[in-house]
Order: C-alpha cells, then structure tokens, then sequence
C-alpha cells in the first residue's frame, strides 16, 4: 500500500491515478490526494450510517410480518406502518427537473441502450461502436426472420427474405413518392421520397434518411455480391442502433480488488480519450477493435452534417453498500467503493469534458454516472452531495456529473418522485430493473409468508404498478425532453424473434430507451422505434392517474398453496440450476456476466441480479418449511453434475460435483442460500466476492 494524505492506497491504483488518469486533467497530484482524503473522512462516516438505516428498517419490516404471519395482507396497515417507521416519506409538491446540458440521445432521441462489462475490452468496443448496425446481418445471423440460417455459404433464398424485409421496413419508415422500394429501379437520377424532410443527406456509398429521430442509411454498391444482384444496387440497410451504452462496474463485473478495479477504470480512460484497442483471436485471424470515427454526409444544400460514430457512453459506479481494499481510510477500514468510483470514473470523465480525446463522448459537456442500489430518498441526497463534492475537488461546474437512477429497490420504488426530487438537478435518467427489485420485493417480505413461484411472481400486481409508475412519475417530474425514462433487459440473445415480438411494448410505454444484450440486439431493437412514436405517446400517458401504492406495496406471498413435492423439487431445481451456473463463472473465472444456459439448455445473459432472486427465493422457502436444507442440498448436487455437463467443452471450466466440498463455487453458491436470510438487503456481493478473494489468494483462479 502506498501512503497519500492520509489514506492507504494500493500501489496500481496510485500509479495508476497519477500516471494515467491525472495528466491532462490540470491537477496535481498532492492537491487531488488530500482532497480525495477530504472527500472519504466526510463522506464514508454517512455511508456507514445511511446501511445501518437499512437494517433497522428492514429488522422492523421483519418484526411486523413476524407479528402478523398467516393474516391477510392489510394494504392500509401495511402503508401506515412504513409511514411511520420512516419507509414511506411525503411525495413532493410538484415539480419539474432542472437538468441541463443533456445530450439529444438521452433528452430527446428514442432508441436501445447497450449494458457492458468493464473489464472487458472487446465487449466495451463492441458496444460503443454499436451505434450504427446491418439490419442485413442482424436479419440474416439470428432467428429474428423466424428460423436460423442454414449452415454453411451465404443461402440466396434467405438473403432474398431478408432484402425483402429490410425493404418492407423501408416502406415503413421512409416511404417512396410512388411505389416500393423493392421496385426502386437506379437511383443515380435520384430517389423522390413521400416527405423529402426525411432526406439528411448523402455519402459516397449511400443516402442517409431520418424517422423518428433516428437515421438510417440505405447503402448502394455494384461492387458488392449483395448489391451486384440487387435491382437497385442496395447492398446493406444500416440502423442508427444503441444511442447509449452503459459501461458497468457493477452487477456484470468480478471485481473485488484494486488490480480489478484498476482494469476497469483502465478501461473507461480509454473510451473517454478514444485510444482505447483490442487485439484478439477469431477463428485463426488477428483482429483489431478500436473506436469507431464520426461519421459524415454531404446535406442538400452542401454543408457537411456529422454523425457521432459511437454510442453516448454512461458508467454505472457500485451501490453504497460495498467497501474496497483498493484504499484504506485512517482507521484502517476499507473505503467506499461507490465513493471511489465518483471519483475516479468523473476524474477519468474530465478527458471528455475538457476535450482532451481523440472523439467527444458528451457534446453538451457531462459526464454521465448511473447510480444503482439506492435506497430512498435520503440515499439519493447523499449520492447527490457526494457529486457536488467531486465536482468541487476536480474543478468541475456544478452539475456536469450528471446521475441516472436505477428503480430497483422497493423503497425507492415507493418514494420514486422523492428519490428524483432529490437528485433534481442532475438527474438524466430512471430505469426499472425488473431482477433487482424481485430480488428486494422478496427479501423485504422474508419473514411474511412463502413467496410465490418465479414464474407466478412475474405476473404479481406489484409488477405491473411498479413498470406504470416508473414511466407516470418521470413524465410528472418533468424528464420528458430532459432525461431517459428505460426499461430492462432482454435476457436470451439467441431468441431475436421473440424479442421483436414482446419488446414492441417498451417505446409504447413511453419510455425512451430499453436495454438489450447485442449490438445486434440493439440493430433490432431499433426497427420497435422506427414503429413507435415515443415522444408523441407521452401526453396521454401523462394524463393517466398514476397507479396507487396498494398495488407495489403487496407482497408476491402464496397463500394457500400446497405444492407437491414434485413441484417444490422443479423450482429448487430451476433455481439451483440458475444459481450455480452464474456463481461457478464468478468464483473460479472472475466472469461477472456472460451467455449462461438455464435449466433448459437456453442461453441467458445473467448478471448478480438474477442471481439475487434465485437465492433470496431458495432461502424464503427455507425459513419457512416449504423444503428443507437436505432438499437444497439435494438440488444443489444435482444441478452441480448438470451446470459440469453443460460447460464440458470449455477449457478453463473447473467441475463441481465430482467433490463439491472442494470447490469454493459450489460453497458460495450453497451460503447464498443457507445464509441468505441474513444478506444485507439479499444482496450476493459480500459473499460472492468474499470467496472470489479466497479464489484469487489459492491460485485457483483465471
């Protein structure tokens, strides 16, 4: 460790700061470190506090249930009751944001947004440079046209389909004055267009149009085996795709020491001064990813308009809830970690702002921070006096850190208008996280009652009052034109045609952005916005009463159930499955968030989220008899020989079942369930990143 102005800092991270982040920024190194001293000893004694008034009000959550269990759930007595132990605050009086200086992809664009591990530099690439997409390859490489291509050559009778599709968009999107555009004849005596305002411009390889705010370029080229056949030489149809990506130090990342942390920060240094490259291996080739440039067009009248190449960029910072080694205060404790990303993520945001990159990520000058794992109001005034202070040690204008809230926590759910009210100023968007917050809804109820099968607990009242209020309440504060209002995940990357059928329902919503798993997920996402109007959506959706709190505040408890045993063992195992096949990744391979296969052999994006339900929903039918520790055990063996067969083809893969009491993954898998009662708020982190280290120190690790 390395001394500097008090606080212990591991020795990368300090090399790190002072020869990597900080030159270029105008400050100095001693200055930084003594008001990053300044910053900890005022704000980690708050922090501290701010947990301890999470466990008190959930021991007082689980008295009351304790007192009341077998009742009926009792709406107005439940609401009375967090009323007065403080859960439930006042709402606001009316009011409208004050953000400024936002950039058009969050305030008044709608499109896909991309969440992206950190740590890794190809996927961070990928994901920034997913802005613009073949809709030619998405249609063509997924299962989005209803089946997936042939094995083998390019197949003429599908590429003939998806011509035909991405036509029929076109149609759609930016209809032709007469006709098709699959009977567009050559275009070189120009393409006449039912709204000539939809034209934007041209390139040497194509036309570029607009519809609802987003572009999409219609690419001609002879030369190309697309186009050589086509009758109008169109080669590729090209979707301004992911507006926004986050860049994410949480839920989809490992990192638990400061050689992890120091890799993401790396990382995100690199997208803020556009050098970031990654030179990797695909299919016998040496490849190169780097940052996409602008791109630009000629206009009608002969100016040049230029295009941002990448998507706007976001970094998602930790929860309150977790410290790190990377610095060590005074006392000798572990500092805050969400303090320490403030930090240095917004010290690395000053490259952008003060336009010292290659490419400029914000426009408008801000730097953009999602804040997740917020509980209420109070920890949303202290995420925000923490930015004030950041921006005071760095020299920044008041509110160029700008904030995005995650809703996925039931008390900020409960008080969303205070929780934005508070942040007010700064605040450029709200997100539903529909993993997390079952994950909170269950272990706030714990000692209520059993909670209902995940797949009954989708379909609880709580859900849908929790998706209305989420985009009523935005639209009420004023974020419309000012902040994204989002939805979740699409979780299975291999299943693109469901997801153009369900995923519609987001932009009808009225939220203006929602996150997908692929660029190419992102490609077809994109077509939901070109179909859905958002922005012209959103004053009849202002004008609906917003859904009460009786809804959210009943809990997903299954009264009356009798279970078989059949039934009770496919759930165990279903969240055995789920659960071990996350954690055995996490522990022994430092992977926060990949492909993972569920219990039916379907590939699913999972990340710490889904890990908390599948935990927290295992213990609650513990604590109350629904199974026994011998059942869980059982399903855990059983799942473990599974989760071995399903990654038998990857080389770093280390089994569970042959000896679990020897692997460290399926002992952490196992305390998330025995121990889970007793998780702060459910959450998996203390635990998964207590046997990661144990993981790390052994050797046994990648």
């Amino acid at each position: 460790m390395t001394p500097r102005a008090g606080l212990q800092i591991a020795g990368e991270l300090a090399a790190f700061i002072e020869s990597e982040a900080l030159p270029g920024t105008g400050l100095e190194a001693d200055a930084f470190w003594t008001g990053v001293s300044e910053v900890f000893a005022r704000f980690a004694p708050e922090n501290r506090r701010l947990l301890a008034v999470r466990d008190d009000l959930q021991a007082r959550i689980d008295a009351w249930h304790r007192a009341r269990r077998g009742a009926a759930h009792d709406g107005a007595a439940s609401e009375a009751f967090l009323r007065e132990i403080g859960y439930l605050v006042d709402e606001p009086a009316p009011f409208d944001i004050g953000t400024r200086n936002v950039d058009a992809e969050v305030a008044t664009l709608a499109g896909p947004q991309l969440v992206v591990p950190s740590l890794n530099a190809r996927f961070v690439l990928n994901a920034a440079n997913a802005r613009w997409g073949s809709l030619y390859d998405a249609l063509y490489g997924t299962d989005a046209l209803g089946d997936l291509p042939p094995p083998g050559p390019f197949d003429a009778a599908r590429g003939a389909r998806v011509v035909a599709r991405a036509k029929a968009f076109l149609d759609e999107a930016v209809p032709l004055a007469e006709g098709r555009w699959a009977d567009l004849g050559d275009p070189h005596g120009g393409i006449a267009i039912r709204d000539p305002g939809q034209y934007v411009g041209h390139s040497e390889r194509g036309r570029l149009f607009r519809h609802n705010g987003l572009h999409i370029e219609v690419i001609f080229d002879r030369d190309h085996p697309i186009g050589r056949d086509d009758p109008s030489g169109i080669a590729d149809v090209v979707l301004e795709s992911a507006l926004s990506t986050i860049v994410d130090l949480e839920d989809s990342v490992a990192a638990v020491d400061a050689a992890d942390k120091v890799a993401a920060y790396r990382n995100w240094l690199g997208l803020m001064r556009g050098d970031l490259v990654e030179t990797f291996d695909k299919g016998g080739r040496s490849l190169t990813r780097a940052l996409a440039p602008d791109r630009d067009f000629i206009a009608p009248d002969g100016s040049t308009v230029t295009l941002p190449g990448r998507s706007l960029l976001f970094v998602r910072n930790v929860g309150h809830l977790m410290t790190t080694p990377a610095v060590r205060l005074p006392d000798g404790s572990d500092a805050p970690e969400g303090v320490l990303d403030a930090i240095v993520t917004s010290l690395i945001g000053m490259h952008d702002v003060r336009g010292l990159g290659r490419f400029r990520n914000s426009r408008a000058g801000s730097i953009y921070i999602v804040k997740p794992k917020m509980h209420g109001p109070e920890e949303c005034a202290f995420t925000n006096t923490l930015f004030d202070a950041v921006e005071d040690l760095l020299g920044l204008e008041r509110h160029t850190i700008k904030v995005g809230v995650m809703d996925e926590e039931r008390r900020t759910s409960a008080n969303l208008a205070a929780c934005i009210h508070a942040v007010k100023d700064r605040i450029v968007f709200i997100n539903t996280g529909f993993l997390d917050r079952t994950g909170d809804e269950i272990h706030t109820a714990m000692q209520a009652g059993p909670v209902a099968r995940k797949g009954d607990i989708k379909s609880s009242a709580w859900i849908a009052a929790y998706e209305a209020r989420n985009v009523a309440i935005g639209l009420k504060c004023g974020l419309s034109g000012k902040a994204q209002i989002g939805k979740g995940m699409w979780a299975a990357p291999d299943r693109m045609a469901d997801m153009l059928e369900q995923k519609a329902a987001h932009p009808k919503t009225g939220a203006n952005t929602a996150w997908t798993p692929s660029p190419t997920a992102a490609t077809l996402h994109a077509l939901h916005y070109h179909q859905t109007d958002v922005f012209a959506l959103r004053d009849g959706i202002a004008a609906q009463p917003t859904p009460g709190l009786d809804a959210l505040l009943t809990p997903p408890l299954a009264h009356g159930a009798n279970w078989s045993e059949a039934e009770i063992a496919e759930e165990l195992d279903n969240n055995a499955q789920g659960l071990l096949g996350y954690v055995v990744r996490w522990i022994d391979q430092g992977v926060g968030c990949s492909k993972v296969p569920d219990i039916h052999d379907v590939g699913l994006m999972e990340d710490r989220a889904t890990l908390r339900i599948s935990s927290q929903h295992m213990a609650n039918w513990l604590l109350h008899g629904v199974c026994t520790a011998e059942q869980v055990d059982a399903a855990l063996l059983g799942m473990a020989a599974k989760v071995d067969a399903q990654n038998a083809a990857d080389p770093l893969y280390q089994p569970m079942a042959p000896d679990p009491d020897a692997s460290l993954a399926f002992q952490a898998a196992r305390a998330l369930v025995l121990d889970g009662v007793n998780q702060p708020n459910g959450y998996t982190e203390p635990l998964l990143h207590a046997f990661r280290l144990k993981a790390k120190a052994s050797g046994n690790r990648q």
